[in-house]
């Protein structure tokens, strides 16, 4: 039985840093050391949890008891802070979005090769169930093959206070539910991006987005739409999906949903028209009776045992990151295009790292 644990420092303990704390705590082989944060606040509120509190950066990384480094700060401080520490001999966990820019990744990539460290961006929406039953939908043709996915997070209370509104420190949606929910497609579907295009709101008149629309078309026929909403008062489906023998629907976390498939078994016959409006329509009539089925969701797909499971794998040399950077990268390259795609109000192709 293991008698040492891996001892981690939370760098950045405001709300995400304080809930590292808790998912590391579920975790029989990681503990937390202490935590670093320029705030006396949180200071302060990190010894009243029980961690010691760091008086400096440079004290974390002098420390020899310390093994790992999580980044929990604002965006525009984790190329810097993850560098510092991958070369103090640290490994690194980072939240998303893990840098600014690409190059800043690959920056980051580089000192963690170079110093034989463990470097992983804290992508944990892979686990979320409403994604994973999308997943298994996909790898299982349960409505025949997806031809378009559409990804939604809908809420109608702006864009959180503190830096999110900073465009210098890596605010707005694109950055922070964006990320998420790119990530997720990449992960699940196997093919290059061709091309996308994209809109960003700037509604609430902050100098960052309050939400997004992109298109992703996929090489292997798949269309995506991925948007993110603060200003949304009624909200849309988390998921619809459509695929060539039926359509299926998450409305929400709570996983409400159905799946309406084409009936196999039952006779063809011709819809009946219906009035619609002040006119008559056969094509947007509902199926005539008998000719689908409805039923609920199907279940998720499995992933391994949660992120810091596999990070404490990893570390160990025992399995493979779930997490991997090149993926994290793609991500990375496809934010770009979506806001290069936005600013110049154009398609952009040719972007995708996919298989290199």
């Amino acid at each position: 039985m293991r008698s040492n644990k891996h001892t981690v420092v939370i760098v950045g303990y405001g709300g995400m840093g304080s809930y590292h704390g808790q998912l590391i705590s579920e975790n029989p082989n990681l503990e937390v050391a202490g935590t670093f944060d320029l705030l006396e606040g949180r200071r302060k509120a990190s010894v009243e949890a029980g961690y010691k509190a760091y008086e400096s950066y440079e004290e974390v990384l002098a420390d020899p008891a310390v093994e790992v480094v999580l980044i929990a700060t604002p965006n525009d401080v984790h190329k810097e802070i993850a560098v510092r520490a991958l070369e103090a001999g640290k490994h690194v966990v980072c939240e998303k979005p893990v840098a600014m820019s690409s190059s800043e990744f690959k920056d980051m990539i580089a000192a963690a090769d170079k110093a034989g460290r463990v470097l992983m961006v804290h992508q944990n929406r892979r686990w979320d169930e409403d994604f994973r039953i999308i997943k298994q939908m996909h790898e299982s043709d349960t409505i025949g093959a997806l031809f378009q996915i559409e990804s939604r997070v809908h809420g109608a209370n702006g864009i959180p206070g503190d830096w999110r509104h900073v465009k210098a420190q890596g605010g707005g949606m694109l950055l922070d539910w964006g990320v998420h929910l790119l990530d997720q497609l990449l992960f699940m579907i196997d093919s290059r991006v061709t091309s996308v295009s994209s809109t960003l709101s700037f509604i609430l008149g902050n100098d960052v987005d309050d939400g997004f629309e992109a298109v992703l078309q996929f090489e292997n026929g798949i269309k995506a739409i991925v948007e993110v909403g603060t200003t949304n008062f009624i909200t849309l489906p988390r998921w619809y999906v459509k695929g060539l023998e039926g359509s299926a629907v998450i409305e929400d976390w709570s996983l409400t949903g159905r799946i309406v498939t084409r009936n196999r078994e039952s006779e063809h016959r011709e819809p009946t028209p219906i009035r619609a409006g002040v006119g008559l329509t056969k094509t947007m009539a509902p199926p005539s009776e008998g000719s689908t089925i409805t039923a609920g969701l199907p279940p998720a797909a499995e992933l391994p045992d949660g992120f810091y499971s596999n990070f404490v794998a990893v570390i160990e040399g025992t399995a493979e990151p779930i997490v991997k950077n090149a993926e994290v990268l793609r991500v990375q390259n496809l934010i770009e295009a979506i806001f290069a795609a936005a600013e110049k109000n154009e398609v952009i192709k040719d972007f995708d790292t996919y298989g290199v």
